[in-house]
C-alpha cells in the first residue's frame, strides 16, 4: 500500500491505433490520451499506475504488454471476458490529424459499473495523484460519472493530488454541450492542477483568451493551471502569479498526435521532481516539440530528450 501511495493513477481508456503511414499503409499500435501520458511520465521514472476496462481478447493482451514493458503498473486494469478493446483510425494531413473512432462497446466505458468497481475506488483512493481527462469524463454514464466524481472527493479530501486535462472532443459527447459543461462544471470543483488546452477550451466555453481560460478556472479554486495553446506560448497560473511561457523551438508537426499528452507527463515530472510551474511549462513544451517528429501517440524510447 506505501508503494501504491507514491504513484499516480491515471484514468481512462486504451484502444488499438491504426495510423496511416507516409506509403498509404496503416500501422497498428494503441494509445489513448491519458494512456499516452502514463507512458511518458513511466519513461521519466516516475511511478505510476493506470485504471481502464479491457477485454480477454489477443489485442487486450498486447496493451497489457506494452504497459507492463513500459513499467506501467497494471492491477488497475481490470480484464472483461467476451469484450474488445476501442479501436481509433488516424489520418494526417500537413502534420495535423483527424480521427474516426469505434469505442462505443468498450469495457472502458463500464469502468465504474462492474461488479468489482470498487477495487478501481480503492486503488483511486490510494493514489499520491490522480490524472484524468474530458475524454475520460465522455466514456461514462451518468452512473458512472456519479461514482466517479464521489471518488474524486473522497480522494481529494484524504489529501490526493486530482489533476485535470480538459481535453474535449465534441464526438464523445454526442455534440451535447450542455451535458459536457455540466459534468465539467461539476469535474472542476474537485480539481487542483489543471491542463487544458486553450482551443478546446475556446470551443466548448467561448473562452477569448487564455486569460480568460484562467480566470474561470481559478473561480473553482482551482491552485494550479497551464494553458496549453500550440506553438504559442503556455499560460502558467499559479500562486498569485501568471506567465507566459514561450515554445523555443517551433517544429513543422509530422503528426501532432498526443502533443498534449506528452506536455502534461513532462510537466507533471517536472513538478514532481521539484520544478517551478514555468520550468514544468518549458519542460512539456521540449517533449511535445519531440513528439510531433514521429507518426502516432508514442515515440520510440531512444527518440525521448535528455533531461
Amino acid at each position: 500500500m506505501a508503494e501504491a501511495k507514491n504513484r499516480i493513477v491515471a484514468v481512462g481508456d486504451v484502444m488499438i491505433e491504426l495510423a496511416r503511414g507516409s506509403d498509404g499503409r496503416f500501422d497498428l499500435s494503441c494509445g489513448g490520451d491519458t494512456f499516452n501520458t502514463t507512458i511518458y511520465l513511466a519513461r521519466a521514472g516516475i511511478g505510476v499506475a493506470y485504471a481502464t476496462a479491457l477485454g480477454d481478447d489477443r489485442y487486450s493482451d498486447r496493451v497489457l504488454a506494452l504497459a507492463t514493458a513500459e513499467g506501467i503498473g497494471t492491477d488497475l486494469m481490470l480484464r472483461v471476458p467476451g469484450r474488445l478493446p476501442g479501436l481509433y483510425l488516424i489520418e494526417t494531413e500537413a502534420g495535423e490529424r483527424s480521427f474516426s473512432y469505434w469505442r462505443d462497446a468498450a469495457p472502458a466505458r463500464d469502468l465504474f459499473e462492474l461488479p468489482v468497481w470498487g477495487q478501481i475506488a480503492e486503488g483511486l483512493m490510494a493514489a499520491r495523484m490522480i490524472y484524468f481527462s474530458g475524454i475520460t469524463l465522455s466514456l461514462y454514464s451518468n452512473n458512472g460519472l456519479g461514482r466517479f466524481i464521489a471518488i474524486l472527493e473522497l480522494a481529494r479530501k484524504n489529501g490526493v493530488t486530482i489533476v485535470f486535462d480538459g481535453n474535449f472532443r465534441p464526438k464523445g459527447w454526442r455534440g451535447d454541450f450542455g451535458r459536457t459543461r455540466t459534468v465539467f462544471i461539476e469535474t472542476l470543483k474537485r480539481v487542483d492542477i489543471a491542463l487544458p488546452t486553450y482551443d478546446d477550451e475556446a470551443v466548448l466555453w467561448g473562452d477569448p483568451s487564455p486569460e480568460a481560460t484562467v480566470e474561470r478556472l481559478q473561480a473553482f479554486g482551482i491552485g494550479e493551471i497551464a494553458v496549453k495553446n500550440g506553438p504559442h506560448s503556455a499560460l502558467v497560473a499559479s500562486a498569485g502569479s501568471r506567465e507566459f511561457v514561450p515554445v523555443t523551438e517551433v517544429v513543422e508537426p509530422l503528426d501532432t498526435t498526443a502533443a498534449g499528452d506528452s506536455f502534461n507527463a513532462a510537466y507533471l515530472a517536472a513538478r514532481l521532481s521539484g520544478d517551478a510551474p514555468a520550468a514544468a511549462a518549458a519542460a512539456g513544451h521540449r517533449l511535445a516539440a519531440q513528439k510531433i517528429r514521429h507518426r502516432g501517440a508514442i515515440m520510440p524510447r531512444a527518440s525521448m530528450p535528455m533531461h
